[in-house]
């Protein structure tokens, strides 16, 4: 696989308009990462880490559903392996006029676009999440 975070967003997007509750995907620090900035931002109910019998672990995503409508309407992936897309923390992009939120990737971790700004730190624009 080229892109984990590309296939995360996809099975996520994907899970999404087949109405299932939840959605399980190779386990990496960075996509746990992404799950508790969607979490902490009330687009999924929850996740957990499920070990299995190998080296292997799971990443199992509750989606959260508002009257039978998905909360997420919307998954961009920004920055692609062949084409990165760095900004400074002047030109980090709002999503939707504030309804959604960008994940920038910087020295002090994975951070919203909001809290990069607040914390003035730029750094690579991962993906928007509306």
């Amino acid at each position: 696989m080229t892109d984990p975070i590309a296939d995360y967003l996809t099975r996520v997007r994907n899970s999404l308009k087949a109405g299932k509750k939840t959605v399980d995907m190779p386990y990496s620090k960075f996509k746990h990462a992404i799950s508790e900035i969607l979490k902490k931002s009330s687009f999924i109910e929850d996740f957990k880490v499920i070990e299995t019998e190998g080296k292997f672990k799971i990443l199992s995503i509750k989606l959260k559903y508002n009257d039978g409508e998905s909360v997420i309407l919307g998954l961009k992936r920004i920055s692609k392996p062949g084409i990165r897309r760095y900004v400074s923390n002047e030109d980090i992009p709002r999503v939707r006029n504030g309804l959604g939120i960008s994940i920038v990737s910087t020295s002090k971790g994975l951070l919203t676009d909001k809290e990069a700004r607040k914390l003035k730190v730029g750094g690579e624009v991962v993906c928007e999440i509306w």
